[in-house]
Formats: C-alpha cells, structure tokens, sequence
C-alpha cells in the first residue's frame, strides 16, 4: 500500500502560510473561549466548533470571529494553523506557537505521519470497510484563479467503521422509516472534501452536508431535531512531536448539541466515542 502512503496530504491539512498583520484584526463579536486540548511551548489545539472559520476567508466576507485570533487572544501568543478543518467540521484544531514548529510540522502532514479519526452520521446502515476512489480536485473560481483545471483525478483512500446503527419511526420519503449509521472514518490521504465525497460515492452521505449530502434527510434532521450543522467531527490526532519526538495524542470531545442528538437517535455516543480514543 506504499502508493497510499505516498498520496499527497488533504487540502484543509496542508500547512498554512499566515502574515502576523492578519493576526492583529480586531474582533468585533466576543463567544465562548475555545475548549483548549492540548497546550505546550510548541503547540496548542483547540476543539474547533461546527461554523467558526479557521482564519479570514473570501468565504464569509461578514464573518466577524476566526480560530486563529480567538486562540491568539486566549493565550495570548501569535498562532500559526498548520492544517484546515473545512468550516462546517467541529474537532481537533492544531496550532503552532512559532514559525519553525510549523515548518516542523510540514513533513508529517505531507508525508502521512499525521493520525486523524473522524465521527459521522450517515444515511443507510453502512457496514465496515474501505474505499480506493480518485477524486478530482475541487476547484474554485476565486480562490483557485490560477489553479491548472484539469488535473487528473487524485488518489484517495479511507477506511471506515460501523460504531452503531439506528431505525427511527420517521418517513423519509420514499421510505415509512429512516436508517442512519454512526462511523468512524480513517482518511489515508488528504483531498477536499474527502471524507464527505466518499460517504456520497457509497450512497451513504454524511448528514447535514448541503454539497455532497441528501437535502431530504438534511431536511427531516432539520425538522424533527433542529439539526442544522454538519455531522462530521475530527474526534482524534496524533503526531510525532518534533521537538520530544514523542507520539502526541489529542482526543476532542463531542460538543453538547452533537452529543445530545447521538443520544436522540440511540446511538449510543459514550460507549462508541470511547472506543474512539483507544
């Protein structure tokens, strides 16, 4: 499997390059303090909540708060992210605390020493296993002006895992009842949307995605469990620290409104997340 091992690493985990300027931009609305993991002379991690956008993006023009400054104002310490976790994903968020622990950190990221773990809900009982399925580069009109456009597909490559499955009551047409999955997914190489676009090429999408996912189930999630987020948390990861050279391992907790609907739907969330962090 040298040729998965070899597989560039995912866009949103690809180091990011940020000027110290964009760290001195004034926040004008104030939420909770981030939920802080892991924190030492190098590095800190936060529990990214489900919305909040990692840094300044032509995403969100009237976006008001960003990880980045939040964690910069919290400790008190510029930031440097060294991955992306697409906006609607909560979990584990990782933070250098200078420019050479993020440069450090770079050859893990593009050569698969990073461990990452993902919870999902998906539509359907889905069962074990692994999907071998070229993705084609997502690319956007503004921020990717410049990007080649017609990249040949890239290999991507992802296990998962059946934690547990529920039958709710509830039609969803056509059918009189609805079956939902809770997973744990593995991504061996890094694309956009990577997780999101496999669960769709299963036919099994990740609840609440409005790009790859059902607009039915979304829908009937909406309606009966005021569920509007994306059901995709980074509950785990691991790397070698550069500076002990010891396996640092970060296990993000599920937040109340994610916690509270596994609980709704049966899914029985304790047990499952613990087995996560083993």
């Amino acid at each position: 499997m040298s040729n998965k091992e070899n597989s560039s690493v995912l866009s949103e985990d690809q180091p990011i390059a940020v000027d110290l300027h964009e760290q001195d931009l004034r926040i004008e609305v104030s939420s909770p303090d981030l939920e802080i993991l892991y924190q030492d002379d190098f590095f800190v991690a936060v529990n990214k909540p489900s919305g909040l956008l990692v840094h300044r993006s032509w995403l969100d023009s009237h976006a008001t708060e960003f990880a980045l400054q939040k964690v910069r104002n919290q400790i008190g310490k510029y930031v440097f992210p060294v991955h992306r976790l697409d906006r609607p994903t909560s979990g584990v968020l990782l933070f250098a605390l200078d420019k050479d622990s993020a440069r450090n950190m770079m050859p893990q990221f593009a050569g698969q020493g990073i461990g990452k773990r993902y919870l999902a809900v998906v539509r359907g009982h889905l069962g074990d296993g692994e999907l071998d399925y070229p993705l084609k580069e997502i690319i956007d009109k503004i921020a990717d002006k410049k990007a080649q456009q017609d990249k040949p597909a890239q290999q991507a490559f992802t296990e998962y895992r059946c934690l547990a499955q529920t039958t709710l009551p509830i039609a969803v047409r056509p059918y009189d009842s609805s079956r939902y999955s809770l997973m744990e997914m593995t991504p061996k190489t890094g694309r956009k949307h990577q997780l999101r676009r496999h669960m769709a090429h299963l036919r099994h999408p990740i609840i609440g995605d409005t790009s790859h996912g059902d607009g039915k189930h979304n829908n009937m999630f909406r309606d009966n469990f005021a569920n509007r987020r994306l059901l995709l948390h980074a509950a785990f990861l691991s790397f070698k620290h550069p500076e002990s050279g010891q396996l640092t391992e970060i296990n993000a907790p599920l937040d109340q409104t994610f916690n509270s609907l596994l609980c709704a739907l049966n899914l029985n969330v304790n047990e499952k997340f613990d087995e996560i962090k083993r």
